[in-house]
């Protein structure tokens, strides 16, 4: 009997450590509360989950950049982020360690803006505007693509939600081909990825784009954006429901195209 309980403690706290790693340590802004999986091992070294107000992060010591930036998104919020005036305070995260992290110098004169995964206009005070400007939230992204292509494409999903209510969104980079290139110690991305699910339609899709100034994306499903990314990004979803295609609205005179690689 003795033994039996001791197996039955042992197994309860197996269990409850599984569930906690499961979670993570911000639930709030993910899909159910499941955390990312990340499937390519490549990309799985030297990651460290950080948690912010209204997103998460997880972050890669090897890029030196997120692999995802998770968030929540809720009306009421962007109500509030609507009314707050920018205030750029870009820094570098203390909570990681320098050998791992991105650092303002790597930026500097390097051709490429600092771009937010979690963007700047979802922030609804601000402390959690301040949290977005951490370099553990940006990628070396083409000027133009961030201000014009991308700037659009984080508009319509605050549209989507003024309209629909709740979603839930990931937005990474992807470090496709043999070619990349580094800013300082930092890895410039191929591209750049926004996965968008929809509780009340019960159905998602996502846009990818390449890491350089066009009008042109490609949209696809989660299922799909998954396998080329390597990241199994909204793992209480079944396979059925990551390949129900979401409507998702295209920016005004911007092109769609097929997949490239």
């Amino acid at each position: 009997m003795i033994q039996k309980t001791l197996a039955g403690i042992v197994l309860g706290w197996t269990l409850l450590a599984a569930g906690s790693a499961f979670a993570g340590g911000c639930p709030a802004h993910y899909m159910d509360g499941r955390l990312p999986e990340i499937r390519n091992p490549k990309l799985a070294k030297a990651t460290t989950e950080l948690c912010y107000g209204v997103f998460g992060v997880m972050h890669s010591g090897i890029t030196r950049t997120p692999l995802w930036s998770a968030e929540r998104l809720l009306p009421g919020n962007l109500k509030l982020a609507k009314k707050l005036s920018r205030d750029d305070s870009f820094h570098a995260e203390e909570r990681l360690s320098p050998s791992q992290r991105a650092e303002l110098s790597d930026y500097a004169r390097s051709g490429f803006d600092r771009g937010h995964m979690a963007p700047n206009g979802n922030m609804p005070d601000r402390q959690t505007q301040h949290e977005s400007f951490t370099l553990a939230n940006m990628v070396p992204q083409d000027a133009d693509n961030n201000r014009h292509l991308w700037a659009g494409l984080e508009g319509r999903v605050r549209d989507m939600v003024r309209k629909e209510g709740t979603l839930y969104v990931i937005t990474g980079p992807a470090f496709i081909g043999g070619r990349l290139q580094k800013v300082g110690n930092v890895l410039v991305p191929s591209h750049l990825y926004k996965a968008v699910y929809s509780p009340s339609q019960k159905a998602g899709a996502a846009w990818i784009v390449e890491n350089r100034s066009t009008d042109e994306l490609d949209v696809m499903t989660i299922a799909e954006l998954e396998e080329k990314i390597g990241i199994n990004l909204m793992p209480s979803l079944s396979a059925r429901q990551k390949s129900a295609m979401l409507d998702l609205p295209q920016p005004k005179q911007k092109k769609s195209r097929r997949w490239p690689f």
